[in-house]
């Protein structure tokens, strides 16, 4: 009988140790395009919203986001990641807890900043936003050569140049970005009115569309085709910086915060994702902090352009909130983390790719 129970006792330790340890069947890898880590870990900053030059409606900006300290403003703004994230997950980037995330390319913006991303490496010969297809096999591409992850891969971006930063024609990953329309054979209700909408309703950028598309193109296509891998880039953060508004700039935060916990509750929802789905979520580069007009700019001559922050949950994810201290991370680490969640070592036959994030999955 003493053996018994020792027997169901080890049989009961390792069920438990396989299911904190074990990878998920899907990920979904979502970036937030030029949000600094002190709005992300500090909510919105007292001396911009000051500023009449980039905040130009002060009082509503103020009853929406200013709290009484850093922990009640990054609440207000972003409060899905500052409960649920927060709570079952971890983020990564806090400098004023010592924890530090930079990249690893040496132009802190946007191309080289996404192929560092997505492919697990800097590349010295992109440096410029324009529209080549990219020579880098990244880690979607990668993943959808296995046969079992082949036609179940998807991006979405409000960015027009990802069809060339991920090359949809060599990948064949279906990239839907900038103001390109759901084209499927069948078009839900809600796809038919999104394409209306995208013709009736200008965008403030002639190369970016308003993020609301990106986000309920990509639902609507997770609903009908239950893809394994989804790419989500959300764009306006960065947009609205460079316009200067950072009234908008919030809102937009706050606004994609909102979204990522729709996306949350839908996985949860879903038998196909519930309890089989991670995120990880992260940004492509920081922004200028001093002085405060270098805030709307980024890239190798503005000081903190290459800060920049990650996050994660799911349930080979361990909660772990906001990491302190611990060594310096590097935006190459990401792409090597999300193919060991789906139980993958991804390695590039010519480059050297960052490690896995020590930490953020089970051992």
């Amino acid at each position: 009988m003493r053996d018994k129970i020792y027997s169901t006792i080890l049989l009961s330790v390792f069920s438990i140790s396989l299911l904190f340890s074990q990878q998920v069947d899907n990920v979904i890898l979502i970036t937030l395009d030029g949000l600094r880590w002190q709005e992300v870990f500090g909510g919105a900053v007292d001396s911009l919203i000051e500023n009449e030059d980039f905040t130009k409606d002060k009082e509503e900006i103020i009853l929406r986001f200013r709290g009484d300290s850093r922990l009640d403003s990054r609440q207000k703004l972003m409060p899905w990641f500052w409960s649920t994230l927060v709570s079952q997950g971890q983020m990564y980037g806090n400098r004023w807890e010592g924890n530090q995330m930079t990249c690893t390319n040496r132009f802190w913006f946007s191309y080289p900043g996404y192929n560092e991303i997505l492919t697990g490496f800097s590349d010295p010969s992109i440096d410029s936003n324009a529209k080549d297809y990219n020579q880098n096999v990244t880690v979607l591409e990668w993943l959808n050569k296995k046969p079992e992850l082949n036609g179940h891969i998807a991006a979405f971006a409000s960015w027009d140049v990802f069809p060339f930063i991920i090359n949809d024609k060599r990948s064949g990953i279906p990239v839907n970005a900038g103001f390109q329309k759901a084209e499927d054979e069948y078009l839900t209700y809600k796809e038919q009115v999104l394409n209306d909408l995208q013709d009736e309703i200008p965008s403030p950028w002639s190369s970016v569309r308003l993020d609301a598309f990106t986000h309920h193109y990509m639902l609507e296509y997770m609903k009908k085709h239950r893809p394994r891998v989804v790419y989500i880039s959300y764009g306006e953060t960065d947009d609205f910086a460079h316009d200067g508004r950072y009234d908008h700039y919030l809102k937009s935060a706050y606004q994609t915060d909102q979204w990522i916990k729709e996306l949350w509750e839908y996985i949860q929802s879903d038998p196909f994702y519930k309890d089989k789905t991670s995120l990880v979520i992260t940004t492509d580069h920081g922004r200028g902090t001093s002085p405060a007009a270098e805030w709307t700019s980024h890239g190798t001559t503005i000081k903190g352009a290459n800060e920049i922050w990650a996050a994660a949950i799911g349930p080979n994810v361990p909660a772990r909130g906001v990491a302190k201290d611990g060594p310096l991370l590097f935006q190459c680490q990401i792409a090597k983390t999300v193919a060991k969640m789906l139980g993958y070592d991804y390695v590039h036959g010519a480059d050297e790719v960052g490690e896995v994030i020590k930490g953020m999955l089970y051992d």
